[in-house]
């Protein structure tokens, strides 16, 4: 056995790293992808007493002409000055619903901000306080990862078959490649009738990027068998996939997940089952398929919060969603038992990186005549996208 000391070992290493990792270290950006790695101004310090105020003062002096979206994973010092709260395509739709608002302050994360500018007017202005909240399912797949995936579905012969539907969490690249191939968007609420959908324009689907999303909607809700669905790695030559495993396949998932929702498991289930007694659990379908499987309730944020709603007094729940929410809805019902479906707390972090110190900066920039952090979809990207948005507002 040969032994290999450092020394001789370090030439062997010499290993460039690659541009995703160069943008992961900060040290490069890339104004396509979901992360960002600049916030340009200075930011007032996390420690100063007076943010709340600075805040409130700004938003004030702002009256009518901002407008604050807070989605429901943002944290409570910044969800209390949201105009409005909810999930990502509300929040767009919202905003879309205040053409008088000139800056529209999105407090979620980049796909969020771009879908909002999609949707709203050329006059409005949409602001993202940190450009560092993105999306790592979004950046699960590239323009150039799903052009490519489209070339090898073609080589097989089955494009022409295949109908896209891209879930709401992508970047708006990834929804006008959807809009422009005849597809349609989808939310965790939708996915079924987006699905049905798909079915009668074609034979197959693929569906992008979240593949629980899809593989649970196309299992649970449409009968689907897990042999009907393969899953497509950008990584691997063709996807990883034979041509007869893609010709054979009804749903194409794409290798993306939701890193909040992706740490829950089934020991999580099993485990909170037996820690209480009579529990409920109830998560989002963006987790595994086997925990999905092993839940009692399963549905989208908004069904979350509605399922708590109308729970009688005295009732349990685990919940499997992300930690924020879970609180906020604890909170919200002292009289009934709520825990997070994990042991160990999960907030997400990119969501989180909209702090009450880089809101009162975007606020008190704007209430200065100074736009900063604009979210810009350009206009062929911006119509295909409303495209494929416009097909979803359409399904029956």
């Amino acid at each position: 056995m040969r032994v290999v000391t450092t020394a001789q070992a370090r030439p062997e290493l010499d290993v460039q790293p690659t541009p995703l990792a160069l943008l992961l270290l900060g040290r490069e950006a890339d104004p396509r992808s979901e992360r960002g790695v600049e916030c340009p101004g200075d930011l007032p310090s996390p420690s100063d007493p007076d943010l709340v105020e600075r805040a409130r003062a700004a938003k004030e002096k702002l009256g009518d002409k901002v407008f604050v979206l807070g989605h429901h994973y943002q944290r409570d010092e910044v969800i209390q000055f949201a105009d409005v709260t909810g999930d990502s395509f509300k929040l767009a739709k919202d905003a879309a619903a205040r053409p008088e608002a000139e800056y529209i302050v999105f407090c979620g994360v980049h796909f969020m901000a771009e879908s909002a500018d999609i949707l709203t007017s050329d006059d409005q202005k949409v602001v993202l306080p940190d450009l560092a909240a993105g999306c790592s399912m979004a950046d699960m797949a590239t323009a150039e990862q799903v052009a490519e995936c489209w070339d090898v579905l073609t080589e097989a012969g089955i494009a022409e078959q295949v109908v896209p539907v891209s879930y709401m969490n992508s970047s708006a690249d990834i929804k006008a490649f959807t809009g422009k191939h005849g597809g349609t968007i989808c939310t965790s609420s939708n996915a079924k009738r987006a699905l049905d959908w798909a079915f009668e324009q074609g034979e197959k689907v693929l569906f992008l990027p979240d593949q629980h999303l899809g593989r649970n909607t196309a299992v649970r809700e449409m009968g689907m068998t897990l042999e009907d669905c393969v899953l497509y790695n950008p990584h691997k030559p063709n996807g990883g996939l034979t041509v007869e495993q893609l010709r054979n396949a009804k749903m194409i998932l794409w290798r993306g997940h939701c890193s909040v929702h992706g740490r829950f498991s089934l020991d999580s289930v099993n485990d909170v089952r037996e820690r209480i007694p009579g529990v409920n659990v109830l998560v989002h379908p963006e987790c595994k398929h086997e925990v999905v499987a092993a839940a009692d309730y399963v549905g989208s944020t908004e069904y979350i919060i509605k399922t708590l709603e109308a729970a009688p007094a005295g009732s349990k729940w685990a919940i499997g969603t992300e930690l924020n929410l879970v609180r906020r809805v604890a909170a919200a019902h002292p009289d009934k038992e709520v825990v997070f479906l994990d042991k160990t707390v999960c907030f997400c972090s990119t969501m989180n990186r909209i702090d009450l110190p880089h809101l009162v900066w975007a606020l008190e920039s704007l209430a200065e005549g100074n736009l900063v952090n604009r979210i810009e979809v350009d206009k062929e990207t911006e119509s295909f996208a409303k495209l494929a948005l416009e097909r979803m507002l359409a399904l029956p």
